[in-house]
């Protein structure tokens, strides 16, 4: 009888140990339900238990929905679940998981844009890394207390969001957004570039303006300085810019259509054949690079620039206007050849 209770006890233990491992091994060994390298699990604002299952469930996230849950429960997580965006890679444990979860260990975005012509776009671009949509952030753009306490207009805040690469959380919200842009607007302009600035008699505003004209007028960079230097020398003598992607912003052209003598006539402030100066703000969002092209540009006394006639994307530059005639001969001879006509 005592052999067999020892025995009977023997084998309870045993079995208790092997469930026990088993379940450890569940709960601790790799979990996830899906082949691809990691997957990314959003959990919005306001979302309860239920929810967060369904996503989880969807994205099939795990293998076992009712060991998550299991887990969840003994870990006291579900009454609070804290919102974001989590990178899941394939293998993670269902315990690891549910301590990522439970804690709000969220994993960043990284916000990279370029190439922006204006701010719905860009509202458009921001709201594809974070939570909130494209309206929500274009309204928080254009809200007029947020634009007159950073100091800009509502044509001139554009230029505050500086085309870089920013790490956020999913879950940042507008306001705190355009907070972030502002410090890297403020970092960006230090001593050294607001000196700059100053010394070509511009505002921070108008380096940005201008910088959106040099962008918009080149595709190779290395021509940014000295097509800077031209408006510049312009600038300085009340000569108009005659800025054609100017001309085609204020009438809602492609950049790339041909402007034409009757578009000139155009009766906008963007329209820089009629007014002189620099229009009212960005036709674009300059790159740091095109700013700092306007902050030190090469010295010349160039007052014209036509683009080559091989269209390689490299302008011609020459101080006379009989010589800046040639050079836009010679390129609208191409142009036609071509039969680009508009």
């Amino acid at each position: 009888m005592k052999r067999a209770l020892a025995v009977t006890i023997v084998l309870v233990l045993g079995a208790s140990a092997f469930l026990g491992w088993r379940t450890w091994r569940k709960v601790h060994g790799p979990a996830t339900g899906f082949a691809e390298r990691q997957k990314v699990l959003l959990v919005p604002r306001g979302a309860d238990f239920d929810q967060l299952m369904d996503s989880i469930r969807a994205d099939s996230i795990v293998k076992d929905e009712h060991l998550f849950r299991w887990v969840a429960e003994r870990k006291q997580y579900g009454e609070r679940v804290r919102p974001g965006r989590y990178v899941v890679p394939k293998g993670m444990s269902m315990n690891n998981l549910v301590n990522k979860l439970r804690s709000g260990e969220q994993d960043p975005v990284r916000i990279t844009f370029t190439n922006i012509r204006n701010l719905p776009q860009l509202a458009g671009k921001l709201a594809t890394y974070i939570e909130a949509d494209s309206l929500e952030v274009l309204d928080a753009i254009l809200d007029p207390a947020t634009i007159r306490r950073l100091g800009f207009k509502r044509e001139t805040i554009i230029s505050l969001f500086l085309p870089n690469t920013y790490e956020v959380w999913w879950t940042v919200t507008p306001d705190e957004l355009i907070g972030r842009f502002a410090k890297e607007y403020k970092r960006f302009w230090n001593a050294d570039r607001q000196a700059a600035a100053k010394a070509l008699g511009l505002s921070q505003g108008e380096v940005s303006t201008l910088a959106s004209i040099v962008q918009a007028e080149t595709g190779v960079f290395s021509d940014a300085p000295t097509i800077a230097s031209v408006y510049l020398n312009r600038l300085r003598i009340g000569m108009p810019l005659q800025a054609d992607p100017t001309l085609l912003y204020a009438l809602g052209l492609d950049s790339a259509q041909r402007v034409l003598n009757a578009h000139k006539d155009a009766d906008s402030p963007y329209n820089t054949y009629k007014y002189a100066g620099l229009p009212p703000g960005p036709i674009n969002l300059p790159e740091p690079r095109f700013i700092d092209a306007v902050l030190h540009p090469a010295e010349t006394k160039y007052l014209y620039f036509c683009a080559r006639e091989d269209l390689s994307g490299y302008s011609n530059f020459s101080t006379s206007y009989a010589q800046h005639l040639v050079h836009a001969r010679r390129y609208q001879q191409a142009l036609n050849k071509r039969r680009i006509f508009r």
